[in-house]
C-alpha cells in the first residue's frame, strides 16, 4: 500500500494561504473567526498569525476589538497596508487609467488620461502606458511601496498566458506584447487580462452569494463584452481570453461592427449601433464613439414616445437575447450582471431581450434568469484586476514565506503566471 503524504513545506504554505485568504475576505476577523472559517485549529491559527504579524503582513488591533463575546475579548486582525502593493492599468477606447493599491486593496494613487487609441502607433501606445505607470510610482504617496505586480486590463482578446493583447477594436495593432514591454521598462511582473473577465472577478468579491459558481457578466457600453464563470472558475480558452460574446454573429452579412466584420451582436447592441439605428445612419457607416450624455438623451426620448429611438433599443435587446439564449442552452441558466453605461437603459432593452431568449433553445429557462444592474464599469475592472493580483501575491509570495520584492527587483519567471 502506498501512502501519499503532504510535505511539511506544502502544508505550511497551504495553511498560511488559508489564513491570509480568510483575513482578506472577512476584513478584520478575530483568530477564533479565522479558525471557524478555515477549519484550522485555534493553536495553528494563532501560530500562523503570530508569524505573519512578525513578518509585517498582518497587524493586530486595527479598528479595535471585534464585537464582545463571552470570555476573553477577541482582537481583530487585518492586512498591513505597507506589506505590499499592486497596480492596475486599464486601457479602453480613447482612455487610459492607472491605480496603485496597498496590500488591503485601498487606493493610494490614481491617474486618468485621454488618448486616441485608434491612431496611436504601436510603440507610442506602449510608451503612454509605461509613462503613466512611472508617473504613479514617482508620486510621493507611492514612495517606498513594494509593488509586486501590475495587472493590465484591456478591452479585447488577450492570450491565455496573460502576456499579450492579441486583438482589440480600440487599436489597429495586433499581438502587442504588453507584459514584456512593461516588465523591461519597469522591472515589475505584469499580467495582461481581458477587462470583462476582471469585471467577473470583482463581482465574485463583491457578492459571493449571487456571483458564486456560475454567472455571466455582460458589458453594455461602447462595445459589448462578457465575463463568464463556470463551476467556480473564470472561463478562458486554451489560446485566448475567449468569451467574445459581442462578436458572435447575430445577422450574417448585417451591420458593420467595430471589429471590421458584419452582423456581430455588438453591431446592433453597442452604443454606436443603437445611435446609428435610432438616427437613421446606414448600417454600413463606420462606427463612431458616442458620448454618454448623448446616449442618455436618446434613452430619454425612447421612454417618452414610440419611434426609431425606442425601436433601436428594442433591436439591441433582440440581438443580446438571441445570443444569451443560445449560451444559456449550453450552460444552464445563471445570474446575469448587466454592467456599464448601457445598463442605465436596460429597461428599454429587457422586454425584447427576454422575448428573444424565449425563442431560443434556452427559452425554457428564461424565467430562471435574473438580471442585476451594475453601472460602474471602470471600478469593477479595477477591483477585479487588483484582487486577482493581490490573490496571487497572497498565494505565491506571502504564503510561501518569500522575502517581498520591490521596484527594480522582479520576481523570477516561474512565479509570474496567475
Amino acid at each position: 500500500m502506498v501512502t501519499v503524504g503532504i510535505r511539511h513545506d506544502d502544508l505550511r504554505r497551504r495553511n498560511r494561504a488559508m489564513v491570509i485568504a480568510a483575513v482578506r475576505r472577512s476584513g478584520q476577523p478575530s483568530r477564533t473567526e479565522i479558525a471557524a472559517v478555515t477549519g484550522l485549529s485555534n493553536s495553528t491559527v494563532s501560530a500562523i498569525s503570530s508569524d505573519l504579524i512578525a513578518e509585517g503582513v498582518l497587524i493586530e488591533g486595527r479598528g479595535g476589538p471585534v464585537a464582545p463575546k463571552r470570555g476573553r475579548p477577541q482582537v481583530a486582525i487585518g492586512l498591513a497596508p505597507g506589506a505590499a502593493a499592486v497596480m492596475t492599468v486599464v486601457l479602453s477606447l480613447n482612455a487610459l487609467s492607472a491605480v496603485l493599491m496597498d496590500y488591503p486593496g485601498a487606493i493610494v494613487w490614481e491617474e486618468k488620461s485621454k488618448l486616441d487609441t485608434g491612431t496611436l502607433a504601436r510603440d507610442a501606445l506602449v510608451a503612454e502606458c509605461v509613462t503613466m505607470v512611472r508617473r504613479c510610482l514617482d508620486q510621493p504617496a507611492c514612495a517606498g511601496r513594494r509593488v509586486l505586480r501590475i495587472a493590465f486590463a484591456v478591452q479585447g482578446v488577450t492570450d491565455a498566458q496573460a502576456r499579450s493583447l492579441l486583438w482589440s477594436p480600440i487599436t489597429p495593432h495586433r499581438e502587442i506584447a504588453l507584459a514584456d514591454a512593461l516588465e523591461r521598462a519597469l522591472a515589475i511582473p505584469v499580467t495582461v487580462e481581458n477587462d470583462c473577465n476582471m469585471m467577473a472577478e470583482a463581482l465574485r468579491w463583491r457578492d459571493p452569494l449571487r456571483y458564486g459558481d456560475n454567472f455571466i457578466a455582460i458589458l453594455l457600453s461602447r462595445g459589448i463584452g462578457m465575463g463568464l464563470v463556470l463551476n467556480g472558475d473564470l472561463f478562458t480558452g486554451a489560446q485566448s481570453s475567449a468569451s467574445e460574446f459581442g462578436h458572435m454573429v447575430h445577422r450574417p452579412g448585417g451591420a458593420l461592427c467595430r471589429c471590421g466584420r458584419r452582423g456581430c451582436v455588438e453591431a446592433y447592441a453597442g452604443s454606436y449601433a443603437i445611435w446609428r439605428n435610432a438616427t437613421g445612419i446606414a448600417e454600413t457607416a463606420r462606427p463612431v464613439d458616442i458620448a454618454d450624455a448623448d446616449m442618455a438623451a436618446l434613452a430619454k426620448a425612447a421612454r417618452a414616445h414610440a419611434g426609431p429611438e425606442r425601436a433601436a433599443f428594442a433591436g439591441a435587446g433582440k440581438a443580446l437575447g438571441y445570443a444569451l439564449g443560445s449560451l444559456v442552452a449550453l450552460i444552464d441558466p445563471a445570474p446575469v450582471a448587466i454592467v456599464g453605461g448601457g445598463a442605465g437603459a436596460f429597461d428599454l432593452i429587457e422586454p425584447s431581450l427576454r422575448e428573444a431568449i424565449a425563442r431560443t433553445a434556452g427559452g425554457r429557462h428564461s424565467a430562471a434568469i435574473s438580471f442585476d444592474i451594475v453601472p460602474e464599469e471602470l471600478s469593477l475592472v479595477r477591483q477585479g484586476s487588483a484582487m486577482r493580483a493581490l490573490a496571487f501575491v497572497d498565494r505565491e509570495i506571502v504564503a510561501r514565506g518569500r522575502q517581498a520584492v520591490g521596484r527594480g527587483n522582479p520576481e523570477d519567471q516561474s512565479s509570474r503566471m496567475a
